[in-house]
């Protein structure tokens, strides 16, 4: 199956069945156990970016893209910190539930600016670019070209989160208990860290911070670089 045929599926997973259950994690009502620990997770990595951001300072003014929104986690509370966001994913339904969110938190639909595109659709310059749980989609054959395309939009920083491999990880992957659920339908690509990091000094950055996120059921490292000094 080639990496196009893993995007089809990815796309069509979250415009139906996934998309019920994901809009369930990530919102407030009532989840399993397994869904709420992925969600505590998830916003767990979501409050990290947030605080390396504020620690910056004002970054009122700057421009932001959120590649693989989601329903708008990072977006809101992008918009909320003044700064122009430009957000995309690639399901229909979950751009929806995104727009809906921020109206409904925000009061307007100027900023974010939500687009349903995906990651290799993007364009434009961002003074920042963050990409949180989307790379466990693409195999490790594919990852370079899209960590590339992704730093060719981002001016001065950009942010990514993966699924590490390791051979506990790749264990629990193996046995079905990496991301459990009835209605899991996508595969998930584990990417490990020296890896990712080595791509991204090979495209002129370096790395200025790094967390993991580790739950029992969420697991996500987080690296943060800038764009070497010449």
């Amino acid at each position: 199956m080639t990496s196009i045929d893993d995007k089809a599926i990815v796309q069509d997973y979250f415009n139906t069945v996934g998309f019920d259950r994901w809009r369930r994690i990530y919102g407030e009502g009532e989840v399993n156990k397994v869904q709420r620990d992925i969600r505590v997770g998830h916003q767990q990595t979501v409050n990290t970016v947030l605080a390396w951001l504020e620690a910056d300072g004002d970054l009122s003014g700057q421009s932001f893209c959120d590649a693989g929104c989601g329903v708008g986690s990072l977006s809101i509370p992008l918009a909320k910190l003044g700064v122009q966001v430009a957000a995309s994913d690639l399901s229909t339904k979950m751009v929806e539930e995104a727009q809906a969110r921020a109206l409904e938190s925000l009061g307007q639909d100027q900023n974010p600016t939500f687009m349903v595109q995906d990651l290799e659709q993007l364009t434009g310059h961002y003074d920042t670019v963050i990409c949180l749980d989307v790379l466990i989609h693409y195999p490790d054959a594919k990852v370079a070209e899209m960590i590339a395309h992704l730093a060719s939009l981002a001016t001065s920083r950009l942010i990514l989160s993966f699924a590490p491999w390791t051979l506990g990880y790749m264990l629990l992957k193996q046995i079905g208990n990496f991301f459990p659920g009835p209605s899991k339908a996508t595969r998930a690509y584990l990417h490990r860290e020296f890896d990712i990091c080595d791509i991204l000094r090979g495209q002129g950055w370096q790395i200025e911070r790094r967390a993991m996120t580790k739950t029992s059921f969420y697991f996500s490292r987080l690296i943060e670089a800038r764009r070497s000094q010449p």
